[in-house]
C-alpha cells in the first residue's frame, strides 16, 4: 500500500457526500430546541481550552433524550483536516417542557493537525452544536447552531504547549 491518505476511505473524508448513517442518526419520540451557543472566550491564545455552553429544550409532549453533539471545523489549515471533527458529546435526558444548560470543554489538543508532528495552528474554527452532524438530513428536524472563534499565535507543537 503507498496511499495512507484516509481520503475516501472514512466519512470524515468524504467530501460533499454525506454518509448513509451518521453519528447520532435516528428518531425519537419529542422535539427539541437548541438555543444560545456561547464560546469564551471568543478569541483565544493558540495553546487554551475553548469553554462552551449551548441550551437544550424539549419542546414536545414527551420526556425523551437527546444526543448533543460538538463539531469543529477548520477554516483553514496547513495540511488537509476532515470536514468537520466530532470534539463532544452527551447524552442527556430532558421533561417535555423543560430546558437545561450544558457546558463543555474543547481542548486544544482537539484542535491540533498532523504535520509530521501533532502542532496547533492559529486561525479561525467553526463549532457546531446539536443533535446531529451539521448539513445532515433527517426525518425528524434536530438544528445544528454555529459560532466561530480565533486563535491567535504563532503555530507551535502540541507537546510544546
Amino acid at each position: 500500500m503507498e496511499n495512507y491518505t484516509m481520503e475516501g476511505r472514512t466519512y470524515r473524508y468524504y467530501g460533499q457526500e454525506a454518509p448513509l448513517y451518521p453519528f447520532g442518526y435516528g428518531l425519537s419520540y419529542t422535539t427539541f430546541r437548541y438555543r444560545d451557543l456561547v464560546l469564551s472566550p471568543p478569541v483565544l491564545p493558540v495553546c487554551a481550552n475553548l469553554t462552551v455552553s449551548v441550551v437544550l429544550e424539549n419542546t414536545g409532549p414527551r420526556d425523551g433524550e437527546e444526543v448533543v453533539q460538538l463539531y469543529l471545523r477548520w477554516e483553514q489549515s496547513s495540511v488537509p483536516v476532515p470536514r468537520w471533527q466530532l470534539v463532544g458529546f452527551r447524552r442527556v435526558a430532558v421533561l417535555a417542557g423543560r430546558e437545561t444548560k450544558l457546558s463543555f470543554q474543547v481542548l486544544a489538543e482537539q484542535r491540533a493537525v498532523w504535520a509530521r508532528d501533532w502542532r496547533l495552528e492559529p486561525g479561525t474554527f467553526t463549532l457546531f452544536a446539536g443533535g446531529q452532524q451539521p448539513g445532515q438530513r433527517v426525518r425528524a428536524p434536530s438544528e445544528v447552531l454555529s459560532a466561530r472563534f480565533g486563535v491567535t499565535g504563532a503555530a507551535r507543537p502540541l507537546r510544546g504547549c
